[in-house]
C-alpha cells in the first residue's frame, strides 16, 4: 500500500481592502482543516485585478493573519519555487498555459461588452455571472481581426454539453452541465487581465494544493475549474465549501460596505482569540462564545459540525457590553 498523499490547503485571499469576519471565518476553517489532517498551508495573493489590490493591504493582509495564530508553512511574499505567491508576478505562466488551450482550437475571440450582454437579457448562472450564449462563435478570423481594431477581445473557453460532477467535502456531490448553466465563459478579460477560473486551477495546481477550503459563491465555479483541470492534464484538488457569515440583518458581508473589520474588532478591546473563538462558535466548534486560538479549535474541530446553511451573525455577538 502507497502512503498517503500529503494534505495541503491554502488561503487566497484578494487584497483589495480589511479583511471582514466572512474572510477571517474562512480563513480559519481553511487552517483547521488542513490542520486537523497534519497539513501544510500556503498563503497565496490573488492581486491580479491591480485597480483594486494594492500593496498596503497585503501587508496588512498577513500581519492580521499572524496576529490570528493563522499561521502559513510556505507564500506570502516569499519567493523560490514554485512561487511567486503573488498572482500578478505569474502572468507568464497563465500565457502559457492560454497558449496550449489556444493550439487545441478551445478558444476565440468574444467583443460582446457587459452593457451588451445585460442588454440581450442573458440568464445568470447560479454564481451571479452572466451566462454567454455563444454568440461571438460564429465570428469568422477575418471578421474577429477587424472587430479587434475597434475593440480589444475577450478570450472565451468552448464548453460542452455534457455534466460535470464532483463529491463537495461539506455539501456532496454536485452536477452542473457547462453549456446549459454556464456556457463558454472567459479565461481572459479583454483588459488583458486573466480571470479567476484560469489562474486559480493554475497556481493550486503548480504548488501542489489538494485541498481548497472557500465560500459557497464558488461553489458553482468548482466544475468549470475541473474542466480546467481535465483540459490541462492536471490532477484536482479535493474541495470543500464553507457556509457564508451574513450581517444581522442577513445581507451578505463585504468590503465595501464598511463590515466588521479586524482593526475595528481590535479597536473595542477584543483579543485574537475572543476574535476566533466567536467566529468558531459561530461556526458550530464551540457552544458557547469563549477565547479560543486556532491550535486550541484543532481537536475540536470536524466538518460535521459545520452548518451547511448559511450563517447569520448573532446581533451584539462583537459589541461590549
Amino acid at each position: 500500500m502507497g502512503s498517503q498523499k500529503e494534505t495541503v490547503g491554502r488561503f487566497a485571499p484578494t487584497p483589495s481592502g480589511r479583511m471582514h469576519l466572512g474572510n477571517l471565518l474562512c480563513a480559519l476553517l481553511a487552517w483547521l482543516s488542513a490542520r486537523k489532517d497534519g497539513g501544510r498551508v500556503i498563503l497565496r495573493i490573488e492581486d491580479l485585478d491591480v485597480e483594486r489590490a494594492k500593496p498596503a493591504y497585503t501587508r496588512q493582509l498577513l500581519e492580521d493573519l499572524l496576529l490570528l495564530g493563522l499561521t502559513w508553512d510556505e507564500g506570502g511574499l516569499a519567493a523560490g519555487e514554485p512561487g511567486p505567491y503573488c498572482q500578478s508576478q505569474r502572468t507568464a505562466y497563465y500565457e502559457g498555459l492560454l497558449q496550449k488551450l489556444r493550439c487545441k482550437g478551445l478558444l476565440y475571440p468574444c467583443f460582446c461588452s457587459r452593457a451588451e450582454l445585460h442588454a440581450a437579457s442573458a440568464p445568470h448562472a447560479s454564481d451571479g455571472e452572466l451566462m454567454y450564449s455563444g454568440k461571438c462563435r460564429q465570428v469568422s478570423p477575418e471578421e474577429a481581426e477587424k472587430l479587434a481594431e475597434k475593440r480589444p477581445p475577450a478570450l472565451r473557453l468552448v464548453v460542452p454539453d455534457r455534466e460535470i460532477a464532483f463529491q463537495d467535502g461539506h455539501y456532496g456531490e454536485i452536477r452542473q452541465n457547462l453549456q446549459k448553466e454556464c456556457g463558454d465563459f472567459i479565461l481572459r478579460r479583454s483588459d488583458g487581465v486573466f480571470a479567476y477560473q484560469l489562474a486559480v486551477v493554475a497556481d493550486d495546481a503548480a504548488m501542489g494544493v489538494t485541498q481548497v477550503v472557500r465560500g459557497r459563491d464558488l461553489l458553482s465555479s468548482t466544475p468549470r475549474q475541473l474542466y480546467l483541470y481535465e483540459l490541462l492534464g492536471f490532477a484536482p484538488p479535493a474541495y470543500f465549501h464553507t457556509p457564508l457569515l451574513l450581517a444581522p440583518d442577513g445581507r451578505r458581508l463585504s468590503k465595501r460596505a464598511g463590515d466588521i473589520s479586524l482593526s475595528a474588532l481590535l479597536e473595542k478591546g477584543f483579543s485574537p482569540r475572543d476574535i476566533t473563538g466567536r467566529l468558531a462558535c459561530c461556526a458550530g466548534l464551540l457552544p458557547v462564545p469563549r477565547p479560543a486560538s486556532p491550535q486550541e479549535l484543532l481537536p475540536l474541530f470536524s466538518w460535521d459540525k459545520v452548518p451547511k446553511e448559511d450563517i447569520r451573525l448573532p446581533a451584539g455577538l462583537f459589541e461590549r457590553p
